[in-house]
């Protein structure tokens, strides 16, 4: 294996991660609208993902720059074909951060509701925004010879990438709702199983149809074995949200993301960015690629950064372990 695979393989990685993490917060966002009957629910929601969501957001800041470093031209004309969606998420994280920080320092009702506004919203439009790039990804973008995007907008929504954009919706959802569930006591805690319960069936049937077009457009034997553990780890997902059992729920919606995330990953392989245009014209590992000597310095700067970094962020999760209510709500400002 090459240094450029290895690259490819860390930051599909890395990918996933985001997704597992920032997936569920992306989901309480949501929850916001779909669960809280009042504000001191909404509070709780937000208390859950409160000491994490600014971590999570980490491994987004990292997969970036280590497409950049890794494979330029990949990065370049992404960034360039995809400017317009990117920019939308780039905004809705920044007003997301700006929510959750702003949202309780003023007590007027409208201030507050404004903020809550805006954090059902930047939850909202990046999870869908996020299925819509990947699956124009896999699907093929009109790429010419000089590695550039010559596409407009409106070949960006497709059926195909709409329907992965409505997948990871429902799945941040879900697995969002399942955090919830993990996190919390009392009414809040049972109400979102339920509704876990009926995004999880929605999630199931929309992700089984994206994946199973993935697989039969795109997929070959390594692509199948990670669509055979995701569907069977969201199904489980259910199953044990019905039992009660929230910790191997929330775990079993990892699982799904994870492996979702491993097949469109392979799918590409070794293609990064492939051409709807001429084969001969996609992006692959090899003519995306920075040179070796880069791809050496980054393996040795990952090999000692990324296990302090992954240390720390679970130290995090560990000292915020504990579930939380509305009793534990003193001021509702």
């Amino acid at each position: 294996m090459q240094l450029h695979d290895v690259w490819f393989v860390l930051i599909a990685v890395l990918w996933i991660g985001y997704f597992f993490l920032e997936g569920f917060d992306f989901g309480v966002g949501v929850l916001t609208k779909l669960l809280a009957r009042d504000r001191t629910e909404k509070r709780v929601l937000i208390n859950t993902i409160g000491p994490v969501w600014d971590g999570n957001e980490v491994w987004l800041l990292t997969a970036g720059g280590a497409t950049f470093a890794a494979f330029p031209e990949w990065y370049a004309t992404l960034f360039s074909g995809f400017y317009l969606p990117l920019l939308l998420i780039l905004v809705c994280l920044i007003i997301r951060g700006v929510a959750f920080e702003y949202r309780h320092k003023r007590p007027e009702d409208k201030w507050q509701t404004n903020w809550e506004h805006a954090i059902f919203w930047t939850s909202l439009i990046p999870a869908f925004l996020w299925g819509v790039a990947f699956a124009n990804i896999v699907r093929g973008v009109k790429i010419d010879q000089s590695k550039e995007y010559v596409g407009t907008l409106f070949d960006l929504l497709n059926v195909y990438s709409i329907l992965g954009g409505l997948v990871t919706l429902t799945l941040f959802t879900f697995h969002g709702a399942v955090f919830t569930a993990l996190k919390t006591v009392g009414d809040i805690r049972d109400r979102s199983r339920t509704l876990a319960t009926r995004l999880g069936a929605v999630t199931a049937v929309l992700a089984l149809v994206f994946l199973l077009w993935t697989q039969f457009s795109r997929g070959d034997g390594t692509s199948l074995i990670a669509m055979l553990i995701a569907v069977p780890a969201l199904v489980g997902a259910l199953a044990c949200n019905l039992a009660g059992r929230e910790g191997w729920a929330f775990a079993l919606s990892g699982v799904t993301i994870a492996a979702a995330v491993a097949m469109l990953f392979l799918t590409l392989f070794p293609n990064v960015m492939p051409s709807s245009l001429n084969d001969a014209w996609s992006l692959t590992v090899t003519n995306a690629s920075s040179s070796p000597y880069t791809l050496k310095i980054m393996t040795w700067c990952a090999g000692v950064a990324t296990p302090l970094v992954m240390l720390y962020q679970g130290w995090t999760y560990w000292v915020f372990r504990k579930r939380i209510g509305t009793q534990h709500i003193v001021d509702v400002h």
